[in-house]
C-alpha cells in the first residue's frame, strides 16, 4: 500500500506522484533492513524480482499498444518532424546527463575536504561510465502516462500525444544507443573490476563477526553455566574470522572471493551428499516429506549463499 499512500496525496495536492513514489521508494528501501525480519526478505525477495520482471514486460506491451493511437493522433506532423523531434529530445537528454553528472561528481567534492577523505576523487572513466548509463524506461512512461487526458475545462490535454510519442522515443533511443554500446564504452575506456565490492563486503562481514564475538564474550562473563553452547558459537565466529582475515580479495584475476575455490569445490560436495542422503532417507521412509523439506530449505539456504552472484 505504501506506494498509493505516497502517489494519491501527492496528486491531490497537485504535486507529482511518480516522484512521491520514487522519493518514498528511496527512503523505504533505505529502512527496509530495519524494519523487515529475516523470513520477510527472503521470501520477498523472489516475489519482488517476478513482480518487477511482470511489470517491466507489461510497460513493454503497453508501449507496443499505445504507440499506434499515439502515432494516428499526430497525423498533423509529418515523419520527418517525428523523427527531427524524438532524435532531438532524445540527443538532449543523452547530452544534458552527461553535462550534468561530471559537475555532481566533482564539484562537491571540491568544496568538501571531509566529503574527499571519505570519498576521493573518482577517475573520468568512471565518471563517463556513469554518465552514459542514463537509460529511461518505466519511470519515464509512468510520468508521461500520468498525464491526464483532459484539462481543467474538460478539453483534450494540449500535446499529451506527442509528449507521449517524444518519451517512447527517448526510451527507445536510450536503450537502444546507450545500452548496446556500454560494453564496448566499458572496453575503450579500459575500466576493470578493482576488487573494491569484494572489499568491502570483506570488511563489513569481518566487524559484523568480531561485534558477535564480542558480545558472545560479554556473556560467557555474565551468565556462566553455558560454557558449551557457548563455545560453539564462539568456535564458529572464530573461524569465520580467520576465513575472513585470510580472503584472497586482491585486484584484478587474482581476486579469488571471499573464499577460495577449493573452498567453494568441497562445500558444494558436501552439500551435495547432505541432500542425497535426506532423499534416500525420504524414499526409505525414514522420514517424511515435511521433515525432508524444512532440512533441505537450509541446504538450500547454503547452497545459494555458495552461488550467489559475484559482482563484476
Amino acid at each position: 500500500m505504501t506506494p498509493f499512500a505516497a502517489y494519491l496525496p501527492a496528486e491531490q495536492l497537485g504535486l507529482s506522484g511518480v516522484l512521491a513514489v520514487v522519493t518514498t521508494g528511496l527512503y523505504h528501501g533505505w529502512r527496509l533492513p530495519e524494519i523487515t525480519s529475516s523470513s520477510t526478505r527472503l521470501q520477498a525477495g523472489p516475489v519482488w524480482e517476478m513482480i518487477e520482471f511482470l511489470l517491466n514486460g507489461f510497460i513493454f506491451i503497453l508501449i507496443g499498444l499505445q504507440l499506434p493511437e499515439v502515432l494516428s493522433a499526430l497525423s498533423g506532423y509529418s515523419t520527418t518532424e517525428l523523427i527531427w523531434y524524438g532524435g532531438g529530445i532524445s540527443l538532449a537528454v543523452i547530452l544534458i546527463r552527461i553535462i550534468w553528472v561530471f559537475p555532481a561528481s566533482y564539484l562537491p567534492r571540491l568544496l568538501s575536504e571531509k566529503l574527499r577523505q571519505r570519498d576521493p576523487y573518482p577517475s573520468w572513466q568512471h565518471v563517463a561510465i556513469v554518465a552514459w548509463t542514463g537509460l529511461r524506461g518505466m519511470v519515464s512512461l509512468a510520468a508521461a502516462l500520468a498525464i491526464p487526458l483532459s484539462g481543467a475545462n474538460h478539453a483534450p490535454f494540449p500535446g499529451r500525444e506527442l509528449i507521449l510519442f517524444l518519451t517512447f522515443s527517448v526510451i527507445l533511443a536510450t536503450l537502444v544507443v546507450q545500452g548496446l554500446t556500454l560494453p564496448m564504452l566499458i572496453r575503450w575506456l579500459g575500466v576493470k573490476d578493482d576488487g573494491s565490492i569484494e572489499r568491502e563486503e570483506c570488511l563489513a562481514r569481518l566487524k559484523a563477526n568480531e561485534a558477535a564475538l564480542a558480545r558472545l564474550e560479554e556473556i560467557a562473563k555474565s551468565e556462566p553455566g553455558k560454557d558449551g553452547v557457548l563455545e560453539r558459537l564462539r568456535e564458529e565466529y572464530r573461524d569465520r574470522i580467520r576465513q575472513l582475515e585470510t580472503a584472497d580479495v586482491g585486484d584484478g584475476e587474482r581476486r579469488g572471493g571471499l573464499f577460495s575455490n577449493e573452498y567453494d569445490r568441497l562445500a558444494h560436495e558436501a552439500l551435495r551428499v547432505e541432500r542425497a542422503t535426506l532423499l534416500r532417507l525420504r524414499n526409505e521412509r525414514v522420514i517424511n516429506d515435511e521433515t525432508l523439506r524444512r532440512i533441505q530449505h537450509d541446504i538450500d539456504l547454503a547452497e545459494a549463499r555458495l552461488s550467489r552472484p559475484r559482482s563484476h
